[in-house]
């Protein structure tokens, strides 16, 4: 894990050094300072010596200049170091998702990921900053200030070495604790945001079905949950603070107890027992600070590990050592394709079942289907989405694992069932399909689409702003757009899954039309709810739980076919045939 978040801090190597090193500088001169002012107490202001006392102020004044620019620059390294760092985690887990197949997508859920390029990657942060900063300046302020205690008195110094084994367990025992407690948490925080994210996506079903104060409770479960986890976890952590203090109070007071004594007896300084006072509150704030570190680390562990599932998911989806970068045509050919979202072969978990079919380029091809039929699976199949557990699924002749991806899914143009529009302009929209393409070639495919009507009555015409998830226009002029977008990569294969649903038939006749007219040498899947979409196919394949109930012409099927005409009767003539 530690491996695996280290290659993240790359070009941010030289601030990463550059700050611990100006802090172990910037304790060196903490240090010093003690033991030049027990020097200036016992060797100038007892012995009335005013030129000692001024070169050891100059000294002290050096010294506390010099503590607070590398402090300072310290600081400076430390933010750059930090930020960076985080800026390279999410970088690279970005870019891992988009290079994840959907079958990876799916094992992590959509709140999930934002939970994890969010807070777990700001409290990874958080605590890289405190363990290049504070990390270091601890156990560097203990080491250096034992060393000076020492100096000063080996008896005393030795109270510190007594207070230490006690601390480590104390630390210990509550940090055991308190790991499982924010590992549970953060999942609940996934939960969390997924309530957030449902919410405000079906806010308008939400308020048309007066269902706030549902929501309102849901989402304080899910809030108060996450409350309940915290307030445990920080009600173990809080003792850290007065072991802590415990510990530093007992010892400061020992070694008054202990130093006054040896003062009576000659055998210490008053300027000695102050340094050994001072030197004992900077051992022992060390100690406190390192504690901190270790209830970051508690807290960012969980985080670590979760960022670290994203960084180090492997695709199932990868490219052969010899990819094909040319597609024929766009002749389809399923061979005893079986497909499966969960464990192959387990019960009900098939969607597709043993599928053969054959479509040649250039056809246009109807895919009729109850609901669960598997069409959206079957289709998902064409441009590698997912690949097959058995069989094979042909694209120009050619396995659609012999073909690098990219180049693939370039010739096969998705219009997937839930269109999603991005924001920007509706230029910017349609562009994804072809970024340079012309505004003469981006109103050619709106017409197609139908869409280059409605887009004039805007005011700013191709230049309107489409909200975030196309939220300001309308479910058919969002399939519109989503198709004219799928029109502009000229593909060879072309499929639209349920894409005309929210159209008017008369909109839908006039978009087939022009699939004909236009496009005739490009392979075309509808699939359709509607059977007036798919009729004047070349043939209409009919599914039924993952299976072919039958292929065929309209006719054909309205003959020979018992689902297709159950389907037809129920639409065209508003019920089913005796």
């Amino acid at each position: 894990m530690l491996k695996q978040l280290a290659k993240c801090i790359r070009e941010y190597k030289l601030p990463s050094i550059l700050a611990p090193i100006t802090i172990m500088m910037e304790v060196v001169m903490e240090t010093v300072i003690p033991f030049i002012m027990a020097k200036l107490i016992d060797n100038g202001i007892n012995k009335g010596n005013m030129t000692y006392v001024a070169w050891c102020c100059v000294i002290l004044l050096a010294c506390c200049g010099l503590s607070m620019a590398f402090g300072s620059l310290s600081a400076r390294f430390a933010a750059i170091a930090s930020s960076g760092f985080a800026k390279n985690v999410r970088h690279d887990m970005f870019h891992k998702i988009q290079e994840y197949s959907f079958k990876s997508i799916d094992k992590f859920s959509t709140s999930s990921l934002v939970t994890r390029l969010t807070t777990d990657v700001t409290n990874l942060q958080n605590s890289y900053q405190m363990v290049i900063r504070i990390a270091f300046r601890s156990p560097a302020i203990f080491l250096f200030s034992l060393i000076m205690a020492f100096t000063v008195n080996k008896s005393l110094s030795l109270i510190f070495l007594a207070a230490i084994p006690i601390l480590g367990f104390g630390l210990w025992l509550i940090m055991s604790h308190a790991h499982p407690i924010f590992k549970r948490t953060f999942k609940k925080y996934d939960k969390l945001n997924n309530v957030v994210q449902e919410n405000l996506r079906g806010i308008r079903v939400v308020k048309s079905y007066v269902r706030e104060d549902f929501e309102n409770q849901k989402f304080e479960t899910a809030s108060g949950d996450i409350k309940n986890d915290f307030v445990k976890a920080e009600r173990l952590i809080a003792f850290n603070t007065p072991l802590m203090q415990g510990c530093m109070y007992a010892c400061m007071l020992l070694i008054a107890w202990f130093g006054s004594k040896l003062i009576v007896g000659s055998s210490m300084t008053e300027g000695e027992l102050m340094s050994m006072i001072t030197y004992s509150l900077q051992v022992l704030s060390s100690l406190m600070m390192l504690s901190m570190i270790f209830v970051m680390i508690t807290i960012s562990r969980a985080s670590a590990e979760r960022v670290c599932e994203v960084l180090s998911e492997q695709t199932d989806l990868k490219n052969p050592d010899n990819p094909v970068f040319e597609v024929a045509d766009g002749s389809i050919e399923f061979k005893n394709a079986v497909f499966s979202y969960g464990k192959l072969g387990s019960k009900g978990s098939d969607c597709i079942k043993g599928i053969s079919v054959k479509i040649n380029s250039g056809e246009t091809v109807g895919i009729i289907g109850s609901t669960g039929s598997a069409k959206s699976t079957f289709i998902s199949l064409i441009p590698r989405l997912y690949d097959v557990n058995e069989g094979a699924v042909f694209v120009g002749g050619r396995d659609v694992r012999e073909y690098d991806m990219e180049a693939l899914r370039n010739q096969v143009s998705v219009v997937l069932q839930k269109n999603e529009l991005f924001s920007g302009t509706i230029k910017e929209n349609l562009r994804w399909g072809n970024e340079n393409a012309t505004d003469e070639e981006l109103i050619h495919a709106a017409k197609l689409a139908q869409a280059d009507p409605f887009i004039k009555e805007f005011p700013d015409g191709y230049d309107t702003v489409i909200e975030q998830g196309g939220t300001n226009v309308s479910g058919g002029q969002k399939q519109r757009l989503c198709i004219a977008r799928a029109l502009l990569k000229k593909p060879k294969i072309l499929i639209l899954d349920d894409s005309t649903s929210a159209v008017d038939t008369k909109t839908d006749a006039l978009i087939q039309r022009a699939f004909r007219e236009e496009i005739p040498n490009t392979t075309k899947l509808i699939i359709a709810q509607r059977i007036s979409s798919v009729e004047n196919a070349d043939k209409i394949i009919v599914l039924d739980d993952g299976k072919i109930n039958g292929v065929g012409t309209h006719a054909e099927l309205l003959e020979n076919n018992e689902i297709y005409k159950e389907v037809y009767y129920s639409q065209q003539k508003g019920g089913i045939p005796e």
